[in-house]
């Protein structure tokens, strides 16, 4: 099994490509041991690595959040041996392998008549910021729209990364304020 690494903007995380699916349906994110351990047998081998703080399971890759008293120098051949171990004994990435694995379900929130603008928000975000963001190893979603501000969350690669209120600011805000005039800013939740 060959894993391909990537840097991310973020440098404090990595993008694993083991050339396998990693999560069918949804993403799932990690950012503590005890969470991670008792909802996925993967999540739970990484944060067995010292220094790991945070995985996030994609489509066909991992990323994995390191904190800064460590060096990816001495982290890395870890990480890829964990991940490797995994996939070669056929184990399960979640414990239960029953659907999609979007642990940041949370509700979303919008006053009513605005549908539409959400409609069209949601698709923008899907069609045209999920895609690069996932490429960088993190993924955003929809949380809500009120009062001209769109509020998103921020995961994997993307939560904490120095460049993500570049990201949310100049690039997400301007492709949404082009086509919904309604939208006005955009916040991280």
């Amino acid at each position: 099994m060959f894993i391909q690494t990537e840097t991310t903007p973020n440098p404090a995380t990595l993008k694993f490509l083991p050339g396998q699916v990693v999560m069918e349906m949804g993403t799932a994110d990690f950012r503590d041991a005890g969470e991670a351990g008792a909802k996925s047998p993967l999540a739970g081998r990484l944060f067995d690595v010292d220094g790991v703080t945070g995985v996030f399971f994609g489509y066909d890759f991992v990323t994995v959040t390191k904190d800064d008293a460590q060096d990816w120098m001495h982290m890395k051949p870890a990480v890829l041996a964990a991940i490797m171990e995994h996939f070669m004994a056929g184990a399960p990435v979640m414990a239960e392998q029953n659907g999609a694995a979007d642990f940041g379900d949370e509700e979303e929130f919008f006053e009513a008549g605005d549908e539409s603008i959400v409609a069209t928000i949601k698709e923008l975000i899907e069609t045209r910021v999920r895609p690069a963001v996932a490429q960088d190893g993190g993924d955003i979603t929809f949380r809500g729209f009120r009062d001209g501000v769109v509020f998103l969350h921020m995961k994997g690669a993307c939560a904490g990364c120095p460049s993500s209120t570049a990201t949310l600011k100049h690039g997400i805000q301007n492709l949404l304020r082009h086509f919904i005039p309604e939208v006005e800013q955009v916040e991280a939740v």
